[in-house]
């Protein structure tokens, strides 16, 4: 059985892949692993239409806070997953 966390993880995963295909034009594959930065080669400001995005998508609030320890995707599906069940509890 999936728990609701994973759930929003691979919605957020989708969503991730969604905003970085079709509004940055992010041509390399999106991959869990994969580093935002040295990997995708995102800058800044394509990092904060990436956040403001899954925000919209979400209803949460990422902070700057939040972006120290998110270094890859799987950090970030796993941020906005963590987000949605503390606003759900």
């Amino acid at each position: 059985m999936v728990s609701p966390e994973d759930d929003v993880r691979q919605q957020a995963l989708g969503e991730i892949r969604r905003i970085l295909g079709e509004e940055l034009a992010v041509a390399a594959a999106v991959e869990p692993g994969k580093a935002l930065v040295a990997d995708l080669h995102l800058d800044s400001m394509e990092l904060l239409t990436l956040a403001v995005g899954l925000e919209n998508r979400f209803r949460v609030k990422l902070n700057e806070a939040d972006g120290a320890g998110v270094k890859t995707v799987d950090d970030l599906a796993n941020l906005v997953a963590r987000r949605v069940c503390e606003g759900r509890a």
